[in-house]
C-alpha cells in the first residue's frame, strides 16, 4: 500500500454525504431493532450475497437493486429473517422498500432491504413501517453507532469501524457496521455488513473491489460452518469526496480489505458462547485457496474448537482436520505451532511444555500457525472456540 491510512471514528456516517438512525420498533423483544442508512446523493451500489439456495426475500431483491447499480439508502430490520415466508414474505420486504422510497422521495428499487433474526415468521409491517417513518426523522451524521446497534440479533456488542485513505487527490472515507455471533459460514458472497464510502468509483469497479476484500476477510470467517439465509454484504459509494479512486484502485482495495477485516475479526471475538478469538495461519501453501480450505476446515473442527475451550494444546485435532479438508499435503514435512510454540513436526510431536502451553492458551486470543512448506501462499482464518454457552444459546434460541 502506498498511501497512508487511519482508523477513524464514525463508522457508516464517516463518509462524507451519509446520515443513519437506529431506532426500537418493537420486532425485538428489547433493544434497538430497525437499521436506516441513507446517501444524501445517489450512490453507486455493490454487493455479495449468500449462496444459500433458500435465500431470503431481502437477498432476492437486493440482488436486483444491485445488478440495477445505485442506491439511496439501506433498510434493515432484526429480529425477523422474513426468510421461508412465501410469496406474502417477499411482498412484505417490498413494502418495507416501498416505505423508505416514498419518505425518500427516490425509487423503491434503490432501496437495499435486509432482515435478520428468526427464520419462518411474517414481518411485522404494523410495527416496521412506523419505526421507519420515525428512523427518518432520527437520521443524523452521528447515527452510525445506533445503526450497528439495530442489526444485532445476538451479537453481545455492536460492531463499526471507519478509516480515512489519504491520496494524493484528497482524502476518502471508509466506513461499516456489521452483525453477526452464530450461524456463520459467509461463503458468498445470519451475516450482514453495510459499507460505505465518499469515493468517486464505477459500478464494475466498486463490485470487484468489494469481490477481493470479502475473500481475504468474510470468506475468511467462521463460526460454526453454517451459510446463512440471509447473508450480505453490500457498499454504496456517492463521490462526495470528489476524489476518483481509479488510479489508485489497488490503494482502495486494500484499505476497503483492511477495514472488512477488523470486522470480520470482531464477529470472530463474539461468537455466540465464545470466550476467544482464533486466528489459524496456514503458510506454504500452493495455492491461496488452498490454504484457505485448510483453514476453515480446522477453524470448523468442534474438536478442535472444543479443546480451543479446554485449553487443551490437542495438535492431533488440527492434524486430522488438515488431512481431511482436500488439500494435497505431505504431513511430514508440515509444521504446526500453537501460541507461537512448535507442537508438531518431521511428521511426530516436538518436544514442548504442555502445562504451560495449556496456560498461554488461556488468552482472549489464540493463534494457531500450519506451515505447509510447499508453496509461497498463505491465507488467514478467523474463528472462535465452541462453549457449553454455544449449546445453550442454540437449543434456547427457538422458532
Amino acid at each position: 500500500m502506498r498511501y497512508p491510512m487511519e482508523w477513524i471514528e464514525g463508522a457508516v456516517t464517516a463518509p462524507r454525504g451519509f446520515r443513519a438512525a437506529g431506532v426500537r420498533c418493537g420486532v425485538k423483544s428489547q433493544g434497538r431493532d430497525l437499521a436506516l442508512i441513507v446517501s444524501d446523493a445517489p450512490a453507486t451500489v455493490a454487493g455479495m450475497f449468500t449462496t444459500n439456495r433458500a435465500a431470503a426475500p431481502c437477498v432476492r431483491y437486493s440482488r436486483h437493486v444491485v445488478e440495477a447499480g445505485t442506491a439511496r439508502a439501506i433498510v434493515a430490520n432484526s429480529g425477523n429473517a422474513n426468510a421461508a415466508t412465501g410469496e406474502e414474505g417477499f411482498i412484505d420486504n417490498v413494502r418495507m422498500a416501498q416505505k423508505v422510497a416514498q419518505l425518500l422521495e427516490c425509487p423503491p428499487a434503490q432501496v437495499i432491504t435486509a432482515s435478520t433474526g428468526i427464520i419462518g415468521h411474517r414481518l411485522p409491517l404494523e410495527k416496521i413501517e412506523p419505526g421507519i417513518e420515525q428512523a427518518m426523522l432520527e437520521l443524523s451524521e452521528s447515527g452510525g453507532a445506533f445503526a450497528a446497534e439495530a442489526i444485532m440479533t445476538t451479537d453481545t456488542v455492536p460492531k463499526a469501524e471507519a478509516l480515512s485513505l489519504h491520496l494524493p487527490e484528497g482524502e476518502v472515507r471508509i466506513g461499516g457496521i456489521a452483525k453477526g455471533a452464530g450461524m456463520i459460514a459467509p461463503n458468498m458472497a445470519t451475516m450482514l455488513c453495510f459499507l460505505t464510502t465518499d469515493a468517486r468509483i464505477s459500478q464494475p469497479a466498486l463490485q470487484q473491489v468489494l469481490k477481493d476484500a470479502v475473500e481475504r476477510s468474510f470468506h475468511c470467517l467462521t463460526i460454526d460452518a453454517d451459510t446463512s439465509t440471509n447473508d450480505m454484504v453490500v457498499i454504496l459509494a456517492n463521490g462526495e469526496s470528489g476524489v476518483d479512486v481509479h488510479r489508485y484502485l489497488d490503494d482502495f482495495q486494500m484499505a476497503l480489505e483492511t477495514l472488512c477485516i477488523r470486522l470480520a475479526q470482531r464477529i470472530a471475538r463474539d461468537g455466540e458462547g465464545a470466550t476467544k478469538l482464533v486466528e489459524i495461519e496456514v503458510r506454504g501453501a500452493r495455492t491461496f485457496t488452498d490454504a484457505r480450505r485448510m483453514g476453515k476446515t480446522v477453524a470448523e473442527s468442534p474438536l478442535v474448537k472444543t479443546a480451543l475451550f479446554g485449553n487443551d494444546p490437542n495438535w492431533g485435532r488440527i492434524l486430522a482436520a488438515m488431512g481431511r479438508c482436500g488439500v494435497d499435503f505431505d504431513p511430514d514435512r508440515a509444521q504446526i505451532a500453537l501460541q507461537g510454540t512448535l507442537v508438531y513436526a518431521d511428521g511426530k510431536p516436538t518436544a514442548f511444555d504442555a502445562r504451560a502451553l495449556h496456560e498461554g492458551l488461556k488468552a482472549d486470543t489464540v493463534s494457531i500457525t500450519i506451515d505447509l512448506l510447499q508453496g509461497t501462499e498463505h491465507a488467514t482464518v478467523w474463528t472462535c472456540d465452541f462453549s457449553y454457552d454455544y449449546v445453550r444459546i442454540n437449543a434456547e434460541y427457538h422458532t
